[in-house]
């Protein structure tokens, strides 16, 4: 059962009495953390306590440290420490045992909070070994999906109405989304009306494929069965280094903050390594959407992994625009054969042979789309057509439909100002990837555990979030760091 549990206004009291008192002796001290003590500050972790009672038996002796756990795993990932190397850390800094909470959470009780948020069961397995495939796939080339025809499979189940309430990971969404991305809602760094970017990458686990023998034979590479510290791992395609990696495939959900120009993920997720992105997208969308209902995702960003006819068919119903990448090996197949000339990009072409002008809107009452003659709007420098074309002085007008083609005739049509404005937020995704790989230490933790990477990535997408928040705090002057903590100017 949970037990005593500091409210955020008692915390924020308690650090601001303790650290006042030493920034009149050693301000510098401080300032030396000053991001960090700022970041946890803000966190109010009273959002987190509804979440995380169910977890915890009813009777029993009460566990009384999990916000300052929770706080523990904020700052050693802000600082780039390993579990083992924090604790003795926070043993000797008396500024990092005030902003936890005060009191030092053990080891094993970091650990125990990992176990209880994440039910997955990753008791060392024995089995044959992990044989590191000799096939390269290519540069820019995914592995393809093992089962053909899946991912129309998953769509028509979620068009049914399938739920996935069942992964293990369940707990920890709901932690980011109601403890983390709420806050960052509420200060309106989120639109109620969302754009976002999904990308998958690769994270190396940093157990050993090789496994540890518990044979007595002499060759190393025998085929008797080894025990394996990290038995969900696996080995996928990096596609970008053109290398194996042993591991998982991380697939995340990130919009981009046009009020900071910062990128913020909604959705973090670990997934099998040779999973396809197309599978992931579909299904962490459908995630997405149950976490926050109040918002309405307007537009989906992806790059070509998410081109095929089932996910377009799942956005459509869902109203959110489709900005996905032409997927190179399969261009200009259109589904239905459309009644004007068009070219790959479904734009449609004028008698005159040149490519028609978006007219700047969708008409949703009619699911149309409506595109205006090049030579009227001064597009082009010439035309054949135009003197036997429209006697109109607004010039001749095409519309085309979405239904005749989903993937061809977007509602944001493919190569307009505004489709390439929209696929340019794609980035956020990717700089997503790379704030949580590199800057949070999770591509060099040399973390084993599908529970621990997993966890560690969403600590890293808190951090991501409480340095927007903060930024935007600073921004509209309502937290300063000094008179917060009385510090006078300091040389």
């Amino acid at each position: 059962m949970l037990g005593k549990w500091l409210l955020h206004k008692e915390y924020q009291k308690y650090v601001v009495s303790e650290l006042s008192e030493l920034a009149q002796l050693n301000p510098h001290a401080l300032l030396e953390y000053q991001n960090e003590i700022s970041k946890v500050f803000i966190l109010n972790l009273d959002l987190l306590k509804p979440v995380i009672a169910p977890l915890y038996s009813v009777t029993g002796r009460p566990s009384n440290l999990q916000p300052e756990i929770f706080r523990s795993f904020i700052l050693m990932a802000s600082l780039g420490f390993t579990l083992e190397k924090w604790i003795e850390k926070l043993k000797n800094n008396y500024i990092l045992r005030v902003i936890v909470g005060g009191t030092i959470p053990s080891l094993g009780s970091h650990y125990d909070f990992m176990n209880r948020l994440y039910k997955l069961d990753e008791k060392p397995l024995h089995k044959s070994k992990k044989r590191k495939p000799s096939k390269k796939i290519g540069k820019n080339k995914k592995l393809p999906n093992r089962r053909t025809g899946i991912v129309g499979r998953i769509v028509a189940g979620i068009l049914k109405g399938k739920k996935f309430n069942c992964n293990p990971e369940t707990v920890l969404h709901k932690i980011f989304a109601e403890t983390c991305v709420k806050s960052s809602i509420d200060l309106g760094l989120i639109a109620k009306k969302v754009s976002v970017s999904g990308d998958g990458t690769c994270i190396e686990t940093g157990a050993s494929h090789f496994g540890v023998k518990t044979c007595e034979c002499r060759d190393f590479n025998c085929n008797c069965t080894r025990k394996f510290s990290d038995p969900n791992a696996s080995w996928g395609w990096d596609s970008h280094n053109e290398h194996w990696f042993y591991g998982y495939t991380g697939y995340f959900i990130s919009t981009y903050c046009n009020k900071l120009k910062t990128d913020l993920p909604l959705y973090l997720r670990l997934v099998d390594a040779k999973r396809h992105d197309s599978v992931s997208a579909v299904v962490s969308l459908a995630q997405a959407r149950g976490l926050y209902p109040n918002l309405t995702f307007e537009t989906f960003i992806s790059d070509s992994a998410s081109d095929n006819y089932p996910t377009y068919e799942l956005l459509n119903k869902w109203n959110i625009n489709a900005v996905i990448a032409l997927n190179s090996t399969n261009k200009g197949n259109f589904k239905n054969h459309p009644p004007i000339g068009v070219n790959e990009h479904g734009v449609p072409i004028c008698p005159g042979g040149n490519l028609m002008i978006y007219a700047g809107f969708y008409d949703k009452d009619r699911c149309r789309v409506k595109w205006r003659c090049p030579w009227i709007l001064g597009k082009c420098s010439a035309c054949e057509a135009c003197q036997n074309c429209s006697k109109s002085s607004y010039g001749r007008t095409i519309y085309t439909h979405p239904t005749w083609d989903l993937r061809q005739f977007t509602t944001i049509p493919r190569g307009t100002e505004q489709w390439k404005n929209k696929m340019k937020e794609r980035t956020a995704a990717e700089r997503v990837n790379n704030r949580i790989l590199n800057d949070y230490g999770i591509e060099n933790s040399k973390a084993r555990g599908k529970k621990h990477i997993s966890f560690l990535t969403t600590i890293a997408g808190f951090n991501i979030h409480l340095d927007a928040q903060l930024k935007y705090l600073k921004s509209k002057n309502l937290f300063n760091f000094s008179s917060t903590f009385n510090i006078q100017a300091v040389s």
